[in-house]
């Protein structure tokens, strides 16, 4: 054993939209985890406690559950015309796995503060007040993402009067924008099989609806209605519940299956993090989990997904551009879910409450493509420093 001090690494613990995780400068973190691979993903699963067989991530960062259990990379632009590479490491609560397949949504709302208050940002772009524009490189998917951040005399605005459900505390509002958002690098397309539609058959479980589409995160979206749900459910009538997050799971590798994500149904377990499964219903009154009274008039459609193998407590920003993007496609689950016809925008309900969400799609020789979807979230430093990690 090892009895050398800890490594101190300079650090930022920041909430995201309704996520949180911890922010690093690829420079600062030791040499050998500046490069993808086991160093780096052993720092990142021992920041963050994991693996922990208790699932408590009590000797680390992590907040045990997948909205907490986050890493993110921060890096000089790889790319033209981009301010910085945003790297996301998702990190495994219970088994030692970091999941670099997709993007999380809601962290991408604090890479541009982070970016700024960091000095990854040309001081000539950062204006004194006002919004600055930072243009993020998405590394894990290869897409742009431009953050719109308040600045006030000098420095990033944190607080502010914008509430997003499912974050307790209001804070200042940062607008994003996710560029050609269809994750379509595994998959070929936004929707993988041509369909808009498709039947999954899932043995031993049944037949499904579904849509499966790539925009923001691979996603499959099934009718509520046809696994026995009104749409409205919260966290514990699916978390609690082994049989049902059992056959969502077995679902959900099917599903990966048939959007060519992987190859053989094994794969599935090594790769938690995407695609998201997601069940859809028509806007109808239900009391949020805060207690709050919602009512059928106030929203769309009904949204609820699932993020490593957990139903999410309010719905991850990935999902929801997936779920903004398939709504403004006619003839979709979402689209019918939302009532049907052409859209640009999407009120939906969610366990914690509501979001807005925005998609501009349309057909190019033939295809479906979104070129852009938006939406506003918040974002705040709760802790920056040095993050202690044992030296082996």
């Amino acid at each position: 054993m090892n009895f050398l001090p800890q490594l101190r690494i300079p650090a930022t613990y920041m909430r995201g939209g309704t996520s949180k995780g911890v922010f690093f400068r690829l420079q600062d973190l030791p040499e050998a985890a500046q490069v993808p691979g086991a160093a780096r993903d052993a720092l990142l699963m021992r920041v963050i406690g994991s693996p922990d067989p208790y699932g408590k991530q009590t000797d680390g960062m992590g907040g045990a559950t997948s909205s907490t259990s986050k890493c993110v990379i921060i890096s000089t632009a790889s790319v033209p015309d981009h301010d910085v590479d945003y790297l996301y490491g998702q990190v495994s609560i219970d088994t030692a796995f970091v999941d670099w397949s997709g993007n999380c949504g809601n962290l991408s709302t604090a890479v541009g503060p982070f970016a700024i208050a960091n000095g990854l940002i040309d001081p000539a772009r950062v204006p004194r007040d006002g919004l600055c524009t930072v243009r993020i490189w998405q590394a894990n998917i290869g897409k742009t993402i431009i953050a719109h951040v308040p600045m006030r005399d000098g420095e990033v605005q944190e607080i502010g009067d914008f509430e997003l459900d499912g974050v307790t505390f209001p804070a200042a509002e940062i607008q994003l924008e996710f560029i050609d958002p269809s994750d379509d690098g595994d998959a070929g397309a936004m929707f993988p099989t041509g369909n808009l539609v498709d039947t999954l058959d899932v043995p031993g479980v049944g037949s499904f609806e579904v849509t499966m589409i790539t925009a923001g995160i691979p996603t499959i979206f099934l009718n509520a209605a046809d696994l026995g749900y009104t749409g409205t459910e919260l966290q514990p009538a699916i978390n609690e519940d082994k049989a049902a997050l059992q056959k969502f799971e077995t679902i959900r590798a099917h599903g990966a299956l048939r959007m060519g994500l992987i190859k053989n149904l094994e794969d599935a377990a090594t790769r938690q993090h995407t695609p998201k499964v997601a069940f859809v219903a028509p806007a109808q009154d239900y009391v949020s989990s805060s207690g709050k009274a919602i009512l059928a008039s106030a929203i769309d459609l009904h949204a609820r997904a699932l993020s490593m193998g957990k139903l999410h407590h309010a719905m991850m920003g990935t999902a929801a551009v997936a779920i903004g993007t398939a709504a403004a496609i006619p003839g979709t689950l979402v689209n019918r879910a939302a009532g049907g016809g052409e859209r640009e925008a999407v009120t939906f309900g969610h366990p914690s409450g509501t979001l807005r969400v925005g998609a501009q799609a349309g057909l190019v020789d033939g295809q479906w493509t979104v070129t852009k979807a938006i939406m506003s979230r918040s974002a705040r430093v709760l802790m920056d420093g040095k993050v202690r990690v044992p030296a082996e």
